[in-house]
């Protein structure tokens, strides 16, 4: 499938650089049927229905940026790495910037761009190198000293589009937080998550709503670009996540007695999709997924999914067309710009019924 077919135009003041406040006051595009109607985040108790179920992502971000040094006898340069996947007790998968500056064997000290940490120097070695900049970095410390390491010497890793653009500061350590954040390990925040308050779930639980959790550490692919013109040569990045037999069974009775799977968030719905069977039914899950959801694709466990505005020609943008039509998505899409919706991480967001005949 030819990745053109998902490109738009997008301004560049439509690019929110902070959410708004309080969370739940964001914007609500509502796409169902080809219907597409304007709402506020906190009317989701009156949109959605008695029996649903909201399946919210709770991992947590960590502070996965790394400013640091790679030293060849006096030379020095500057190296910054976003960790994205971990690997074992003291190994991540990280995208390294600039790449070429770095070879296999060679060693880089991190912790406030080449200072040290409250724990003394925070140094790795790179293991392996990859495509696209990756690279696997062993560190020193492993287990829960490097976790102490990484979160004092770390910084949020914003996503591009809002790093390019600000500085990061201590209000982002909260607002690119959900709410109900609790399983570290993820280095970009499930962002349709991030409009949820206290005050929302309470009246979600009054509406007769349920609340179900799974846990996929989203990385830094989530924000790679489609650098190919057809869909079938791009290759997603893995995920790791869980969905507990607990959270399995309850979903599964949601559905039997006529409820809906309302996904909060795409990568909700990616791990949801990755644990069903052909039939629908869920089972408990663990693993690593790369599922990557073009126009095409059968779903068959979320009815509902709630998600930000995405990137032209991204994965994320292919997934929601395959949820709820193509057509459907760039006419939802140029109403939410030509009515000055927000986009991306900090930005509005959608509530997209799912589309069978797309």
């Amino acid at each position: 499938m030819r990745v053109d077919i998902f490109d738009f135009e997008l301004p560049e003041e439509r690019i929110a650089l902070r959410p708004v406040s309080p969370r739940d006051s964001a914007r609500l595009l509502t796409v169902q049927d080809g219907r597409i109607r304007d709402h506020v985040v906190r009317e989701l108790p009156e949109i959605l229905q008695p029996g649903d179920a909201l399946v919210f992502n709770d991992t947590r971000v960590i502070p996965a940026r790394l400013g640091g040094i790679r030293r060849r006898g006096e030379a020095q340069a500057r190296i910054e790495a976003t960790l994205h996947m971990r690997e074992g007790p003291d190994r991540w998968r990280a995208f390294l910037k600039p790449a070429k500056r770095v070879n296999v064997g060679e060693r880089i000290q991190f912790g406030h761009d080449g200072e040290s940490c409250f724990l003394g120097t925070l140094e790795a070695t790179v293991a392996e190198k990859g495509e696209g900049g990756e690279a696997l970095l062993v560190f020193d410390f492993s287990g829960p000293v490097l976790d102490e390491a990484i979160a004092a010497a770390g910084h949020m890793p914003l996503p591009p589009y809002i790093a390019g653009k600000r500085a990061e500061d201590a209000r982002d350590e909260v607002d690119y937080q959900t709410i109900y954040a609790r399983e570290e390990g993820a280095v970009a925040a499930p962002t349709a998550g991030l409009h949820f308050t206290p005050e929302l779930m309470q009246a979600l639980d009054a509406a007769g709503i349920e609340r179900h959790f799974v846990t996929l550490h989203v990385g830094a692919g989530t924000f790679l670009p489609v650098k190919v013109d057809d869909t079938d040569d791009h290759r997603m990045h893995s995920e790791r996540g869980e969905v507990s037999a607990e959270t399995a069974e309850a979903l599964n009775a949601v559905r039997a007695r006529g409820g809906r799977i309302v996904s909060v968030g795409t990568t909700s719905l990616r791990l949801l999709e990755s644990a069903s069977q052909r039939t629908g039914v869920l089972e408990a899950w663990s693993g690593a997924t790369d599922i990557f959801i073009t126009p095409g694709y059968r779903f068959r466990t979320v009815d509902v999914l709630m998600t930000n505005f995405h990137l032209p020609r991204s994965t994320l943008f292919m997934l929601v067309s395959a949820f709820s039509g193509t057509e459907t998505m760039k006419r939802a899409y140029q109403h939410a710009i030509g009515n000055d919706y927000r986009f991306y991480s900090y930005g509005d967001a959608s509530l997209l019924f799912r589309d069978d005949q797309s």
